[in-house]
């Protein structure tokens, strides 16, 4: 598959990698592709986010990430679905952290030799780069770009997608702007 993806889409692909050694996780996540999209200045999905109003927000996403990192993952949905359950997902949280240190359930590691070189992907991570081939060929595009991955982590439900729409980026948002659809607003 990687040989359809342009060179922004490996860019990106190789700074997911970087980002992923930056946070000792395992595994490359979808997150991890969403911040090597806003570390590129150049690209369609790069226009998107500028155009967007996204791109000098690095710093307002990175802490949305690493909050929803600090919940293991969960997105803001879900831990607003577990606390209609009686689950206070931050008092569980605490609880861990005062136990086992502050980033505990974060997915840090601290064995982090047997996780160096490239990394393997993750599920989430693997489920981004195939939408954004299906996504692609729906467009009738023959290579993938960044833009269909930024498409991609739009499109899919979990915290990447959830810190984009709080950022006033969707689905939608992206497609207007790559299909000059005009001016977009975006929060």
């Amino acid at each position: 598959m990687f040989e359809r993806f342009t060179k922004d889409a490996r860019a990106v692909v190789k700074g997911a990698v970087a980002h992923r050694e930056s946070t000792e996780t395992g595994t490359v996540e979808a997150e991890h592709l969403l911040l090597a999209l806003l570390d590129r200045g150049e690209g369609r999905g790069a226009f998107a986010l500028a155009e967007l109003g996204l791109s000098g927000r690095a710093g307002s996403v990175t802490r949305a990430l690493d909050e929803a990192r600090r919940r293991a993952g969960l997105s803001q949905a879900d831990t607003d679905a577990l606390a209609g359950l009686g689950i206070d997902v931050a008092e569980i949280v605490s609880r861990v952290e005062e136990a086992h240190g502050v980033g505990a359930m974060s997915g840090k590691r601290e064995d982090r030799g047997r996780w160096s070189g490239g990394g393997s992907f993750g599920r989430d991570a693997k489920d981004v780069l195939e939408r954004s081939l299906r996504i692609a060929v729906a467009r009738r595009d023959r290579h993938i770009g960044d833009e269909h991955i930024l498409l991609a982590l739009a499109s899919r439900p979990g915290v990447a997608a959830e810190v984009l729409a709080d950022h006033g980026v969707t689905y939608d948002t992206v497609t207007r702007v790559l299909d000059g659809g005009g001016e977009v607003e975006a929060g």
